[in-house]
């Protein structure tokens, strides 16, 4: 593909995560065709750029976002918003050792079995936005507070690789992943009940 090409699916794809992340922020399953589309663009765009863990991230994104379609359908129905809450404090140290792990893992297979430019940096992202993306099927507040990281160190990540639509993207995405994080504490605290543990 031209550079010239490459450049225009990235804008698409930038302009249809920002409606996935407005949507999401208050809770509507209609995220999701949204988030499916741009991460089906975002699959050559990374692999343009040799970001092969970002390039098989936003696959594992597309099914994601089917299942997370799926069960916010179950959740809330398709016309309304769906309950969130906290993980308890041991839920929180499982996720942690388990994001860590992968990061390291992946970051060792990138490094040792492809040409990726920043293997490390690249799996670190990839893992934690794998953790975060299952918290966000089960709705856990947290998934915010790792979309937030991922949003900073992506920022870097993409500036380095002269993707620049992506890191403004990213920028907005970082500007409303603390909007959706204030949202989803407020949400929680406005509902008459706890939900179930799933998560």
């Amino acid at each position: 593909m031209t550079p010239a090409t490459i450049e225009l699916i990235e804008y698409a794809a930038a302009a249809l995560g920002l409606a996935n992340i407005a949507l999401l922020i208050f809770r509507s399953v209609w995220n999701f065709p949204f988030g499916m589309a741009m991460v089906a663009l975002y699959i050559l765009v990374f692999y343009e750029e040799r970001l092969y863990a970002e390039a098989g991230l936003q696959v594992f994104f597309f099914l994601a976002q089917g299942w997370g379609w799926w069960l916010w359908s179950r959740a809330g129905g398709e016309d309304d918003t769906v309950p969130v809450r906290w993980l308890d404090n041991p839920s929180r140290a499982v996720w942690l050792v388990v994001t860590a792990a992968l990061c390291i893992n992946l970051g060792w297979v990138m490094h040792r079995f492809t040409d990726a430019v920043m293997p490390y940096a690249d799996s670190a992202i990839a893992g934690a936005s794998v953790a975060a993306q299952v918290l966000l099927g089960f709705r856990r507040i947290e998934n915010w507070v790792l979309w937030i990281v991922i949003d900073v160190a992506s920022i870097a990540l993409y500036i380095n690789r002269g993707l620049y639509p992506t890191a403004g993207l990213y920028g907005g995405f970082l500007v409303m992943s603390l909007f959706g994080l204030k949202e989803w504490v407020e949400a929680a605290r406005r509902q008459p009940v706890a939900v179930g543990n799933e998560a």
